[in-house]
């Protein structure tokens, strides 16, 4: 048996890291200077500034993130909540989000609620002192202590409003309507909608704009639940839904949608032969389920890229706490058609 030879020192140690220090030292200029052309460029003359940057590029210099946030009083770092990470209806949002931060030198960081407002809110105060702004997406909190995360930190809202705090939102008006007006128009006359969480302000929105366009157009509408907003919600919706008869069915987001086509499949029933079904969200995959579904669409990717632009931009606004509203339109596909006939 071959004896193991003595493992070989290991030679070379790495580099030690050049510091602000050595920047100075090699630029012949006092540390001072260095740290003001990396955090505040705008008092330190510009011809100076370049050789710092020069020379600090030349040495391999990378500046201290933490050590910048303490002098400039900025960590060039936003927060984004949103209130379940594993629905596809946020993908876009914090695509567009994330991409508006790049181009901005900021760095994006993401956090999950898991639809609990007890958790958004450790979620919050645990990020709060650690970014420059905050973006909260589908808030459950109620409006008092938004208002006061909004009073400490700059912060918007996306499809959520509260009073004195900035919002981002996808139309919340005449998107449900044209829900309503498209199942009119193929005979429905009864309808119901499939609430989510209690505390969802979007749900709430939704059901008061279809509660009153139905009544406009002569149209029965129902709201049952609140159901979880996820397929695994589906089977117990689709059987209160069954129960009432309606022939149309609006499920709080496509999640429970594609949830509720599931089981009025495995209960024999066929869509839309038997009942219609409509979404909010149009989802990765709502055009790949059976059938592909209709649903409520609107510019999430844009909705994140405003929210960090303002945040980035225009810090200040959100105390002047403006509005912005996107617009939403509804895609047409083929779990929605003609109302069956009267027994």
């Amino acid at each position: 048996m071959t004896a193991r030879e003595p493992s070989k020192p290991i030679t070379g140690a790495r580099p030690r890291p050049a510091t602000l220090t050595d920047v100075a030292r090699a630029a012949g200029v006092a540390a001072s200077t260095v740290s003001r052309a990396f955090t505040k460029p705008g008092r330190v003359n510009s011809r100076t500034r370049e050789h710092v940057l020069r020379t600090a590029a030349e040495l391999g210099y990378r500046p201290n993130p933490v050590a910048r946030a303490l002098e400039s009083g900025r960590t060039s770092t936003l927060g984004l909540v949103v209130s379940d990470i594993t629905n596809p209806h946020f993908f876009a949002l914090v695509r567009g989000a994330e991409r508006q931060a790049s181009t901005a030198g900021f760095t994006l960081l993401l956090g999950d609620t898991q639809q609990s407002p007890q958790t958004e809110r450790t979620v919050v105060d645990r990020i709060h002192a650690s970014v420059d702004g905050l973006i909260l997406a589908a808030s459950r909190l109620p409006p008092a202590e938004l208002r006061a995360y909004a009073a400490a930190k700059p912060l918007v809202l996306i499809n959520r409003q509260a009073e004195h705090v900035t919002s981002v939102v996808t139309d919340h008006v005449d998107g449900p309507r044209q829900i309503v007006e498209h199942l009119h128009s193929l005979g429905h006359r009864t309808l119901v909608f499939l609430s989510g969480p209690r505390e969802s302000w979007s749900g709430a929105q939704r059901w008061a704009v279809i509660r009153d366009a139905a009544a406009a157009l002569g149209i029965t509408a129902t709201c049952l639940g609140p159901f979880p907003p996820s397929m695994a919600g589906g089977p117990a919706a689709a059987d209160a839904a069954i129960g009432t008869g309606a022939t149309a069915v609006i499920a709080h987001n496509d999640l429970l949608a594609i949830g509720t086509l599931r089981r009025f499949s495995d209960r024999g029933l066929t869509v839309p032969g038997d009942v219609s079904v409509v979404g909010f969200d149009d989802i990765f995959g709502a055009d790949f389920c059976s059938p592909p579904l209709t649903t409520l669409t609107g510019p999430l990717d844009e909705a994140g890229r405003k929210a960090v632009e303002i945040l980035v931009t225009q810090p200040e606004i959100t105390v002047r706490a403006p509005r912005f509203s996107l617009p939403s339109h509804l895609m047409i596909r083929e779990s929605t058609g003609p109302a069956r006939p009267s027994a």
